[in-house]
């Protein structure tokens, strides 16, 4: 009898001592011992970047599906659970599906060193190989150049995200060492949708392109994007889109929008389906959906707990994501607002937290629970009280909704971590994608 698929992801873990550890020479091997299955997938739209990747790549797959495309999309982390992260044909794999699957890959794969990482996304690209559809969408795990992910010779295009600081023990201490780790997914011939960038970011993104002769569609000089009098308005040579603002709130979400019109442009041209230009890009903004990326919950366990506050929930966890998650905070309707807020200890936490204390009244932190790399609640604490936040400690989600609900009906954001929104999503018993 073959194990559930979690047994098998327990084991899996097991197969390197470490979490991270970039090189391709594992995931090469085991591609090889399966067929290259990399090299049968339907076309590839590769996605790098620090911040904005999971939506754009949302918006994206909503646009194609509209189209009546069917579209495969690997993303990661998960939230409530790993079928998320593997999206065949427009639906989440099933437990069935994705049991066979893991098992075939740890056969395959036997007792020699992988990390987790490499090994699912491997999983991944043969369910995608394997099950017909007309595009698969890939999110680059971390940085881009040594990542699972960066094994497709020729993708259909590619999208580079906005660059910032994060993950800098792996990718370098500077933006311009990140942005040329993320540059790393450029194909020669291989066009590329850029979003906003950092000079310092763009110059290494401009002469990587330039150096594998990679066409470049660059924010701010292909294409522009902003908003007037609550429509979003897109520009490119093709000419002018007015389109409603996108589903996802927040003003970070017009650059991810852009990025993701631009992509959609592209793959039409590419499709001679110009006519549907403007109706993909409205869908594109209409039917997106993306959990904890500024997500007001409006029912569950945890809602009911924090009654009469107003409950969010987002898993941005980085100073640029602070930045955004500050101003998305500020463009709300005004109410007092709260954080409960935990991190993973590779975090810059000051810099996250310090935008955010222009906005919030105050910060309960939290640990977060079975996560090995969490901040101790104590200390996460004492980093907002750094930073001019009025801030304590909870041992728990609960205990801080339960004490936050006596406030009256203010505005509670759950924020830092994505694994602290899985967490809280299956606390409130409403998951993650479906």
């Amino acid at each position: 009898m073959t194990p559930s698929s979690d047994v098998i992801l327990s084991r899996m873990m097991t197969l390197h001592p470490k979490v991270i550890d970039l090189t391709l020479d594992r995931v090469w091997r085991l591609l090889n011992v399966l067929g290259d299955p990399q090299n049968h997938m339907p076309p590839v739209v590769h996605i790098a970047g620090t911040n904005g990747k999971g939506s754009t790549q949302a918006m994206i797959r909503a646009g194609l599906e509209a189209r009546g495309k069917s579209v495969h999309a690997y993303t990661s982390p998960h939230l409530a659970r790993f079928h998320e992260r593997i999206r065949l044909a427009g639906d989440l794999i099933s437990e069935d599906a994705l049991t066979a699957l893991l098992d075939r890959v740890h056969r395959a794969n036997g007792p020699d060193p992988i990390t987790y990482f490499e090994i699912t996304t491997v999983a991944a690209l043969l369910a995608f190989a394997e099950t017909p559809a007309d595009y698969t969408l890939l999110e680059v795990g971390l940085g881009g150049r040594l990542d699972a992910t960066n094994v497709v010779e020729k993708p259909a295009l590619c999208v580079i995200t906005p660059v910032d600081l994060d993950h800098q023990s792996y990718l370098g201490d500077t933006l311009a060492l990140i942005a040329g780790e993320k540059a790393g997914i450029l194909k020669r011939g291989v066009t590329c949708v850029v979003g906003p960038q950092h000079d310092e970011g763009l110059e290494v993104i401009e002469g990587r392109a330039a150096r594998v002769g990679a066409p470049l569609l660059v924010h701010g000089q292909h294409w522009h994007v902003t908003t007037e009098r609550g429509r979003l308005i897109y520009q490119d040579e093709r000419g002018l889109l007015d389109l409603p603002l996108p589903g996802l709130p927040g003003p970070h979400q017009i650059d991810n929008a852009g990025m993701a019109i631009a992509a959609l442009r592209h793959l039409s041209a590419a499709d001679d389906s110009s006519a549907t230009d403007e109706a993909t890009a409205e869908a594109s903004m209409t039917r997106v959906t993306w959990p904890a990326r500024m997500q007001r919950l409006t029912s569950g366990a945890l809602v009911d707990l924090a009654h009469p506050a107003e409950l969010w929930l987002d898993g941005g966890h980085n100073p640029a994501a602070g930045h955004a998650l500050a101003a998305t905070l500020a463009a709300l309707p005004k109410r007092p607002t709260h954080l409960v807020c935990g991190m993973l200890n590779t975090k810059d936490i000051a810099g996250y937290l310090a935008p955010l204390a222009q906005v919030a009244e105050s910060l309960t932190a939290v640990s977060i629970p079975h996560e090995a790399a969490t901040i101790p609640a104590a200390d996460t604490a004492r980093y907002a009280n750094d930073v001019g936040m009025t801030a304590k400690a909870a041992p728990d989600v609960e205990t801080a909704l339960r004490d936050l609900s006596a406030l009256g009906p203010v505005r509670v954001l759950i924020c830092g971590s994505l694994y602290l929104a899985g967490h809280v999503l299956r606390l409130n018993g409403t998951g993650g994608p479906t």
